[in-house]
């Protein structure tokens, strides 16, 4: 295994950090496949695709349905992680989740909307980890009871708040979390534990008529330490032959919050890897996204100043992230005319499931990638998507009927 990079004085490098750390994860392992992309034979459609396992495809340099010569992109299948916590909320939570037990937390507070991946991700892995869950939900009110009764029914623990409050979500996360308190019981926000020496022993009992301690973890659980759920995938893909330390790598990933790029970027910074992050605006403005990122490796920073003594500028104009519009920009959430039919076509001719809000952006920025850039290996991190497909076969039941045809 090649040596990680010491980026500070002393020696202290991202492979102790990542050695150090407990996760919530057994493994940072994701599978790996292969997309050729074919001239379409369809007028239609633009492309076509073919899948192979990567496994086949390392074994005899092709792989089945790969053509020599095509186009061709990868995907971290990070949508196959767990069944209702898939993709990048549980990569986000690798690192979060155990530090919060460890800080002795009987309860977690946060919020997401009505079709919320990320309160999907919290609850389950609360309930696996011991942990009560409370889900505070918004969301405009037709698209409430699809949502709400879909978390509510799997995990209980849940109410609903408008999305009149939302500009004012933290203070009613707050309010929210002291209300679970009581009146003998602590709240702590989750970014104000991280670095802190605080411990707790495990096997103190909280439940009952002790005193609990809530914390609370903001929308998208964009924090230091979601960052190190990340890094750990980008230092687990370094070391496979596809992606090493000396090849030039694309990566693609859609963004919501921007935390899972960011942290893709720092990984590849901290362990002195040749690869560049384009993440796919879905949510916010540059201004905004470029803030976030700031924001974050402002405050990795602080929690591990001995970590790196700088940040390489490069042709992003001192972001690590290069921010690109959609290729369609639209208001978030809007779904465009066929759309959702791209994501039939991709399902049925890789097994990929695409959801047309997030994932379709990212695997529409890889195929134009891979079409261009000779000089490195395209690669699209898959986050998931996959809960909020309940709601737009509500919401277009039409286009997720099959097609009457002979």
């Amino acid at each position: 295994m090649r040596p990680t990079p010491a980026l500070a004085a002393g020696g202290r490098t991202v492979a102790n950090l990542l050695s150090a750390t407990e996760w919530m994860l057994r493994s940072p392992a994701s599978q790996v496949h292969t997309i050729s992309v074919l001239p379409s034979q369809s007028p239609t459609s633009r492309h076509e695709f073919a899948f192979s396992n990567l496994t086949t495809s390392l074994g005899n340099g092709g792989g089945k349905g790969v053509e020599e010569g095509s186009p061709r992109f990868h995907v971290v299948r990070d949508d196959l992680l767990h069944p209702l916590a898939n993709g990048n909320k549980a990569r986000k939570l690798d690192a979060l989740l155990p530090l919060l037990r460890r800080r002795g937390a009987t309860d977690i507070v946060t919020c997401g909307g009505c079709q919320s991946a990320h309160a999907a991700a919290v609850a389950v892995h609360c309930a696996e980890w011991g942990i009560r869950p409370y889900i505070l939900l918004r969301g405009e009110q037709p698209d409430v009871p699809t949502g709400y009764n879909l978390i509510s029914l799997m995990f209980g623990n849940v109410t609903y708040a408008s999305r009149s409050l939302y500009a004012q979500r933290d203070e009613m996360l707050y309010e929210h979390a002291t209300k679970v308190a009581g009146s003998n019981g602590t709240v702590m926000w989750a970014d104000d534990i991280i670095g802190e020496d605080l411990v707790v022993d495990e096997d103190t009992t909280y439940y009952g008529n002790c005193s609990r301690r809530v914390m609370i973890v903001k929308e998208g659980a964009g924090s230091v330490q979601a960052l190190l759920g990340v890094m750990r995938l980008v230092d687990y893909l370094s070391v496979m032959t596809l992606f090493g330390q000396d090849e030039k790598v694309h990566i693609v990933v859609d963004s919501g919050t921007g935390t899972t790029a960011v942290g893709l970027a720092l990984g590849a910074v901290c362990l002195g890897l040749q690869w560049r992050v384009t993440a796919i605006m879905l949510a916010d403005t540059l201004e905004r996204y470029r803030q976030q990122e700031k924001s974050l490796v402002s405050d990795f920073g602080k929690v591990y100043p001995g970590l790196f003594h700088r940040m390489v500028e490069n042709d992003t104009h001192g972001s690590l992230v290069q921010w690109v519009e959609r290729s369609s920009p639209r208001r978030f959430g809007k779904v465009l005319d066929g759309e959702i039919a791209m994501c039939r076509q991709v399902a049925q001719q890789t097994g990929v499931l695409l959801d047309p809000i997030y994932t379709l952006a990212a695997w529409e920025q890889a195929v134009d990638l891979c079409r261009r850039d000779s000089e490195a290996k395209v690669v699209m991190i898959h986050t998931g998507g996959t809960l909020g497909l309940f709601g737009l076969a509500q919401r277009y039941p039409p286009q997720f009927t099959a097609d009457e045809q002979s």
